[in-house]
Order: C-alpha cells, then sequence, then structure tokens
C-alpha cells in the first residue's frame, strides 16, 4: 500500500484540494465520487447513521478508486478516532472544535506515540499485519488532522487552534457557526463575514488549510470561497447532487412536454 498521501503534500504546499461527502452509506455512491476526480471523499458519521462495518466498506471503495478517504468522526474521542483510523481513513475531520486543547486532543489521538496517544494493532489500516511496519513510521508524517470551527468560541481561539502541532488546518462549519451567533443561516451577515475573515486570515498567517463546505451543488459558490482564500473545499453531498441532478432533469423534461402539449393543439 502507498503510504503516500496527496492530500497532505498539497495542503504543505498551499495547493487548494476538493473533497466531497458521503451521507447516504452507500458503495456505489461513494465509489463514483471517488472515481470522478475528488482530492478525498469524507464519509460523515456524524450526522449519519453509517457504523463501522459499513465505514470500512465505503472506506475501502473510495481509496480503490483513487481519491482519499476520510471520515468525520462523531466526536472528539480518542476511541472513535482510532476505530475509524483503524478501518483505514488517512483524514479525519474532528467536529466541535472551541479551543486549542481540544484541538491538541484530538491530534494526539490520531497520531501514535511519542506524538500522540494511539492505540497500536492490527487493523485493515496495516493490512492486517502484512503492511505494519510502513504504516507505523508513515502515518503520523502522512495523517491530515482537520478540525472543524463551529462556534464563535473556535473563532476566538482560532489562532491558537491553528498552532497546534498535528492539526493540519481549520474548517469552517458556517450553519454551526452562524447558529452560535444568533444568525442561523444569514450567511452575508456583516457579523458572520467578520468571524469568516479571521478565520481566513489566522489560517493564511499559520499556513494551514482552510476548508469551507459548500452545501448546495453550485459550482459558482465554489468558486466564489476559493477566490476568497478557501483551499480545502467540500463540495455539497451525495444525497444532494442525486436531488439536484434528478429533480433538475424531471423539470426540463415537464417544461418542454407542457410546451409540445400546447402546441400540438391538445390543451
Amino acid at each position: 500500500m502507498d503510504m503516500n498521501n496527496p492530500v497532505k503534500a498539497k495542503i504543505r504546499k498551499g495547493v487548494p484540494v476538493f473533497g466531497t461527502w458521503v451521507m447516504m452509506g452507500d458503495l456505489a455512491a461513494a465509489e463514483i465520487l471517488a472515481r470522478i476526480g475528488y482530492d478525498w471523499v469524507a464519509v460523515d458519521i456524524e450526522h449519519t447513521a453509517i457504523g463501522y462495518e459499513t465505514l470500512r466498506t465505503l472506506v475501502c471503495g473510495i481509496q480503490r478508486h483513487g481519491a482519499q478517504p476520510f471520515v468525520r468522526v462523531e466526536e472528539n474521542d480518542a476511541t472513535v478516532i482510532k476505530r475509524v483510523l483503524d478501518c483505514g481513513a488517512t483524514g479525519i475531520i474532528v467536529p466541535q472544535v472551541c479551543s486549542a486543547r481540544e484541538a491538541e486532543r484530538a491530534a494526539r489521538a490520531a497520531l501514535y506515540p511519542p506524538e500522540g496517544l494511539r492505540g497500536i494493532s492490527i487493523s485493515r489500516a496495516t493490512e492486517y499485519g502484512a503492511n505494519f511496519q510502513d504504516y507505523f513510521r508513515s502515518i503520523n508524517d502522512q495523517l491530515v488532522v482537520i478540525v472543524q470551527i463551529e462556534h464563535i468560541r473556535g473563532v476566538e481561539a482560532v489562532e491558537e487552534i491553528l498552532a497546534v502541532k498535528g492539526v493540519d488546518g481549520i474548517f469552517v462549519g458556517p450553519y454551526d457557526l452562524s447558529g452560535s451567533m444568533g444568525i442561523v443561516g444569514e450567511f452575508e451577515h456583516p457579523r458572520l463575514k467578520e468571524a469568516l475573515n479571521r478565520a481566513a486570515r489566522a489560517a493564511k498567517q499559520a499556513k494551514k488549510a482552510l476548508g469551507y463546505h459548500v452545501v448546495a451543488p453550485d459550482s459558482a459558490q465554489a468558486l466564489q470561497r476559493l477566490e476568497e482564500g478557501f483551499n480545502f473545499i467540500a463540495c455539497s453531498t451525495d444525497t444532494l447532487f442525486l436531488h439536484h441532478s434528478a429533480t433538475g432533469m424531471l423539470a426540463a423534461l415537464r417544461e418542454q412536454a407542457e410546451k409540445m402539449y400546447e402546441t400540438d393543439g391538445r390543451g
């Protein structure tokens, strides 16, 4: 197994990376997204019912089709992070990090000793022991650890969070962040914009990844975030891609069918 992580290399160079979310827990959806060419495809086990047995299958499928398998864990917990990484994830996204102490907890849970406290075991990540030595020697350097800034407290501590060793970047959760500020979903609100600007300045200063979830399957919105300096961009979700494509096609067909029906005099 190749232990080099292209996403980690791009982050170190400041090159933008693009990914998407798997919410359905369906292997076909995960493999399709991986084959398209996204740098990373993240399985979301925070907001879904996806379990560890399904997670292992999804991680395998994503990896097999050329993308890096990331996982958004359900909580900042050492056991959860260990189990996810043992499934073979090469990156983790940790929710609701509001302080440097919480960021350090996430990083130490993800890294093997002496840098961290991750438990050592024979698992899928090590090819069930066949690749143990290479994995153990390289994973601390190749793993991507992203912490989510989803509360105004996280923004207020963002400089200290980014200074934590082992944290490769931050990922802004716009809905939760706006909710913590009492302006749910008001993405053009000046206070939210200033919070995002502070996070962007801090990430640029620290030379670490700056992430944002463009929820709608809208390339114009993603391009806007790219121009604003975000360089770790999550593009919608499998569920929204499916909904957007299916509804768009049906709407176009119904509109044209109605025009044809009226034109031939049957209306």
